[in-house]
């Protein structure tokens, strides 16, 4: 089991003449940038709003989240990476901006080489559709797939949307268009506004399925999700279709391990509380923190996944 070290050992830790070059002594002693690489409106945003108070209330400082979309979260991670590697600047990430993105483009950061701290969430996508797709279940909406013309949405090229969906097209043999959107949450605008058909989306996407404005067709998790017992895995009707989202923390490359080490401990820490876990389990983000080092193997394992995924499908995005 992880050691988690409490405040008294965190400052302990970050003073000792290893790391005092490399932060003001006595971190955190002034508030915490915390980028979400998406607009509001979407999971990426939710997971650090719904992280933020918590965190700030262990470290002792505010959390301010700073939306800075673009680029399926390229924009955000790039501020995140020209920061001070002193622990005070911090960002989300995932698939699309550090295991995935490597493959489609040039990336303006060194993805794998970024101070990764911990997996924070993982959580199947929905296969939600506008609400007058004439297509009442899975096998009908791939039977529609089949006949072409269909289009899905996602949060930008490159994210682990539009690769959940490619990958679905691969395996399902289909040839479903994607529209990418500046951000997740003027794609679910979209598809609640019947603009596209369909979308993998996040937990987010709930609140339109709740509300009447999508209907939700399966989950890509390998079994059923207990948010929507009735919905079906993808697996069920396309053989060997699993693609589960996850978001991810990281710092600035150069950051000290030490200071790495030391947030990571206060991150799972705030994680595993009851009524943090229990929010972000309601949210559909359900947490999923490691140590650094499980972390980091689990990184370089994701992108081949998506490696794999990206040369099948001759996936390109412009630099």
């Amino acid at each position: 089991m992880q050691h988690l070290l409490p405040r008294r050992s965190l400052a302990a830790l970050l003073a000792t003449p290893a790391v005092a070059h490399a932060q003001a002594p006595g971190w955190p002693n002034r508030p915490i940038r915390l980028i979400a690489p998406f607009p509001p409106g979407g999971g990426v945003d939710l997971t650090a709003r719904l992280l933020a108070e918590p965190l700030g209330r262990a470290v002792g400082q505010t959390v301010v989240v700073e939306n800075r979309g673009g680029a399926g979260g390229v924009i955000g991670v790039e501020a995140m990476s020209r920061a001070a590697p002193d622990g005070y600047t911090l960002s989300l990430t995932g698939a699309g901006t550090i295991t995935a993105g490597p493959h489609l483009r040039r990336l303006p950061y060194d993805a794998l080489g970024l101070g990764h701290i911990t997996r924070l969430v993982r959580m199947p996508f929905i296969l939600a559709v506008r609400t007058d797709l004439p297509a009442a279940n899975l096998t009908e909406f791939l039977a529609l797939a089949r006949r072409g013309g269909l289009r899905y949405a996602s949060g930008g090229p490159g994210t682990s949307q539009h690769l959940a969906g490619e990958l679905f097209n691969q395996l399902a043999g289909v040839s479903i268009e994607h529209v990418p959107y500046r951000g997740t949450g003027p794609a679910l605008n979209d598809l609640a506004a019947r603009v596209v058909d369909a979308y993998y989306g996040d937990p987010a996407t709930l609140g339109l399925i709740q509300g009447g404005q999508a209907r939700a067709i399966a989950v890509t998790s390998p079994e059923r999700w207990p948010l929507l017992p009735n919905t079906p895995a993808a697996i069920e009707a396309v053989p060997g279709y699993v693609a589960e989202n996850w978001y991810g923390l990281a710092a600035p490359a150069g950051t000290p391990d030490a200071l790495l080490d030391a947030i990571n401990a206060q991150v799972l820490r705030v994680m595993a509380e009851p009524d943090t876990k229990r929010r972000f389990d309601e949210a559909g983000l359900h947490p999923a923190t490691l140590p650094r080092a499980e972390y980091l193997a689990f990184l370089r394992a994701d992108s081949e996944v998506w490696g794999r995924v990206v040369r099948t499908g001759n996936i390109r995005i412009g630099d």
